[in-house]
């Protein structure tokens, strides 16, 4: 009789634990947890399809961070994930392995206040990273392309110089730079600044089209902050002073559609795809949530609808995204929790396919 009331015990036991681990596989951590060092990561709740699930273990030493983490950048082929952060005597970007582990920080003094980072020629054998700089000083309203080392090779706009110009082009606040596998370059500038634009400079940094005017309009804007192009020659700006998405095709500047209801609450800061193409990541600050967007076919833009839903700590604050596009892996720069945090595809062991 004892035996078979320890049987009873231990079989709920057994259940209770497999309860408890479908629990985190199907809505995230369970409270706060602590990683290696001080640094606080914070629960999470998935809503919707279970797409993501926090890696814990990602970076190695989390306590690395020491400002606030604007951006991130990551080179599949090489297994490197590029952090840009801010803040007086810290490095301004920081490098990890996608393992986690700490490659090296740059020392430059060429940038003071990174925003938006992004890879690009990620296959070739000569990488670069691109990165907007919003600062006031000798440095700022510009956009610039240094080595993986962090070695500044060449500066887009009049950095120090505030401005609307096209001939020579100047930026105020630069938001974020996507570079296109052809070389083609799409801006948004305007992070708070008197502009509020989404320029298309050719691979020699010819402007090929733009759309500048403030408003609330088809193709105007209020304060551009990302920008992300579709395999369907579609351009997808995060509006976010006007809490939607605008979308242009990519070869004329046509305006295609709006995105607006997914956003009534909080305006999209970050729009990135998926590799497999089927959503669309965006994140939300002020809600502090990360959702994914069913990504429409080629001819239809439609609607807005909401897949899944990070849920993250209301501190947190993610600012803006990127994707490893091999792995599928999500990284996530936080200003409120001054980290970067990786999520990793539930699917086919951790993969996009």
């Amino acid at each position: 009789m004892l035996n078979k009331k320890r049987g009873h015990t231990c079989l709920l036991a057994s259940g209770m634990a497999a309860l408890v681990l479908l629990m985190v596989v199907l809505y995230g951590t369970i409270g706060p947890q602590q990683a290696s060092g001080s640094i606080l990561r914070p629960g999470y709740v998935l809503r919707g399809s279970p797409l993501y699930q926090l890696d814990l273990s990602w970076p190695r030493k989390p306590e690395l961070f020491s400002g606030q983490v604007f951006g991130v950048a990551v080179n599949q082929n090489a297994g490197v994930v590029y952090v840009a952060q801010r803040g007086a005597d810290v490095p301004k970007v920081l490098v990890f392995s996608t393992e986690g582990e700490f490659l090296m920080s740059w020392n430059t003094t060429t940038l003071e206040m990174p925003h938006g980072i992004f890879l690009a020629d990620a296959a070739s054998a000569n990488p670069t990273v691109w990165i907007t700089d919003v600062g006031n000083g000798p440095y700022g309203h510009s956009v610039k392309q240094y080595s993986p080392s962090g070695k500044l090779l060449q500066v887009l706009g009049a950095p120090g110089k505030a401005g609307s110009g096209m001939n020579p082009l100047q930026f105020d606040q630069p938001a974020e730079i996507f570079v296109h596998p052809s070389g083609e370059m799409y801006i948004v500038d305007g992070d708070g600044g008197m502009n509020n634009r989404l320029i298309k400079l050719s691979k020699d940094h010819e402007v090929m089209w733009m759309h500048g005017e403030k408003g609330q309009g088809m193709a105007q804007f209020y304060i551009p902050h990302s920008v992300t192009v579709d395999d369907y020659h579609r351009v997808w700006v995060a509006d976010r002073g006007n809490k939607r998405i605008q979308v242009f095709n990519s070869i004329t500047g046509e305006w295609l559609g709006t995105w607006g209801s997914c956003f009534s609450e909080d305006a999209p800061y970050s729009v990135r795809l998926t590799p497999d193409k089927k959503y669309f990541v965006v994140v939300q600050l002020n809600t502090s949530q990360i959702s994914l967007l069913e990504a429409p076919p080629v001819g239809l833009i439609g609607q807005c609808r909401v897949v899944s839903v990070i849920q993250l700590a209301e501190e947190v604050k993610p600012h803006l995204v990127d994707l490893d596009l091999k792995t599928g892996a999500l990284y996530v720069a936080e200003i409120g929790a001054q980290q970067a945090q990786k999520f990793t595809p539930f699917r086919l062991g951790g993969n996009f396919l």
